[in-house]
């Protein structure tokens, strides 16, 4: 599957959001699912498949720390879309992690928190799948820059997909009010990057988009989408 995956990556990279998730529908059927937090980028990724199929699969890594605006949307998507959400959660619950790590363990090891509340439960549930789909774009993070619209995941054995790769902020928001996608309502008080209370605040004035995780720390991933930069990335469609 690999080889297969390096072969077809650079012909995918001409494909629309659209033609790389039929792809990866018609080809894993169930065995695909979209990972999302319900950001922008990830409402796009759902939106658009939901004119491709009826059912499809969602799933969401609840930290049990997410803010009431996320619980309210994913709410939201069921409703819409008329889809179930798989849940998963983390072994243990923040009272059992409290106990175990100490207190407030997003302030002393963040790598540590991301790990236990996102990284191992995503590791358990891509173990049910071939494929996962993503709403990463290239230009949030040095560490996404070399991302595939289809590529191999060797950090977790199996496919991944990154319909959006290629886009721009401004493209995703187009997309959004054109199709009147729902939408976090943090997005509307400075959040461009929204993951769990502890590690997320608003955006000032010209800093950027993702200075609101992991504030005052070099940190800027949790840990799902660390990849190695390409030495000759891709080139995105215009």
């Amino acid at each position: 599957m690999k080889e297969q995956i390096d072969r077809l990556q650079i012909a995918a990279e001409s494909w629309r959001p659209d033609q790389v998730l039929t792809w990866a529908f018609d080809t894993f059927g169930d065995s695909v699912a979209i990972a999302s937090a319900f950001g922008a980028e990830g409402m796009v990724v759902i939106d658009t498949a939901s004119r491709l199929r009826r059912k499809f699969r969602v799933f969401t890594l609840d930290t049990e720390f997410l803010f009431p605006e996320t619980y309210s949307l994913m709410d939201r998507v069921e409703q819409k879309y008329g889809i179930t959400i798989e849940r998963v959660f983390p072994l243990n619950s923040p009272e059992e992690q409290e106990r175990e790590y100490g207190p407030r363990l997003w302030e002393r090891n963040p790598d540590q928190c991301c790990n236990l509340r996102k990284v191992e439960p995503l590791r358990r549930k891509l173990g049910e799948l071939r494929a996962w789909i993503t709403s990463i774009r290239r230009d949030q993070t040095l560490a996404r820059a070399g991302a595939g619209k289809i590529e191999w995941d060797s950090n977790f054995g199996l496919v991944k997909v990154n319909p959006i790769a290629d886009w721009s902020s401004k493209q995703v928001w187009k997309y959004i009010h054109e199709h009147d996608v729902p939408y976090n309502q943090l997005h509307d008080h400075n959040f461009p990057s929204i993951g769990c209370t502890h590690c997320t605040r608003a955006v000032g004035p010209g800093e950027d988009p993702r200075a609101g995780r992991w504030a005052g720390s070099s940190k800027d991933e949790c840990g799902l989408h660390i990849i190695m930069p390409a030495s000759n990335p891709p080139e995105a469609d215009a």
